[in-house]
């Protein structure tokens, strides 16, 4: 692991018991033992984004590239994050018609474009916000698919085919919904497939230390107390048991349970004020 990396977590995501946070970056603390593990650290390379998980030989074999990585029989995760992006999670939706949805970007490339398109067609690219925006319209032109954003961040995008308005849930394609969320950024949204899955962008996560849902209160770019009443209005009518967000960890819990996690979740951020960014204090 080299002296680029940011801290962004992603690695240990995939490779929890080989990397771990040691002086705010990762670390590899040991080798993998098996054929198994050696298949998780390199899922962590070909994830990260500044590319700093690398063999003695200094070169990845790209035969070892496991994305899209299912995370079940619905969503794959594209890996492959990218620097414009600040190493975002971006992931790919089955729906029941045989197309594919794209949630934020992974870094552009041709060769991983190919690689989505042969699972089945790409019909639309849905941003989350604006800091996930950057390939959005390169992917979307590549498949020929609607790329959406919110009118919030639509300077991120301002030639995205559909634009999503005010605070009312919208369907964006059959049984996935899109909730304007506006906090983390005056355009934050977060899509709900089937009632099954959250895509939350950066509007919450699941973090490991606290073993909780959480909102990354010290990196809001926009206002906290705004995303505080987001969640007042949208938190009771979210219904799902996979949260997927673009930083912090995945979790799948039953939806019963996900329910009073939102519920405290929306309790806790009523009480947080404005603070300046920092993004050490991130709670990963």
């Amino acid at each position: 692991m080299d002296d680029r990396c940011t801290n962004c977590d992603v690695a240990r995501q995939l490779a929890p018991d080989l990397i771990h946070e040691v002086g705010r970056r990762s670390e590899v603390v040991r080798q993998p033992r098996d054929a198994a593990e050696e298949r998780l650290l390199y899922a962590a390379a070909f994830a990260c984004h500044t590319r700093s998980i690398r063999p003695a030989s200094g070169r990845l074999d790209e035969a070892r590239d496991p994305y899209p990585l299912p995370v079940d029989d619905t969503v794959l995760f594209c890996g492959h994050n990218s620097p414009h992006t600040a190493g975002a999670n971006a992931y790919l939706l089955r729906r029941p018609a045989g197309n594919l949805l794209m949630v934020d970007t992974p870094r552009w490339s041709e060769t991983l474009a190919a690689r989505y398109e042969a699972i089945g067609p790409v019909t639309d690219v849905l941003l989350t916000h604006r800091d996930h925006a950057a390939h959005g319209r390169r992917y979307a032109d590549r498949f020929g698919a609607r790329l959406w954003i919110h009118e919030g961040d639509l300077d991120a995008s301002p030639d995205a085919d559909r634009v999503l308005r005010g605070t009312d849930a919208a369907e964006v394609a059959d049984g996935v919904t899109a909730h304007p969320l506006p906090g983390h950024t005056r355009g934050s949204v977060l899509y709900v497939a089937d009632e099954e899955y959250c895509f939350s962008g950066d509007s919450f996560y699941w973090s490991r230390s606290t073993g909780d849902i959480e909102v990354a209160e010290s990196v809001t770019w926009h206002s906290i107390e705004e995303l505080a009443a987001s969640l007042a209005r949208t938190a009771e009518r979210l219904r799902f048991s996979w949260l997927l967000p673009g930083h912090g960890d995945r979790r799948r819990l039953p939806a019963d349970e996900m329910a009073p996690r939102m519920r405290a979740l929306t309790a806790r951020t009523a009480t947080l004020r404005p603070r300046p960014v920092d993004f050490t204090a991130l709670r990963w």
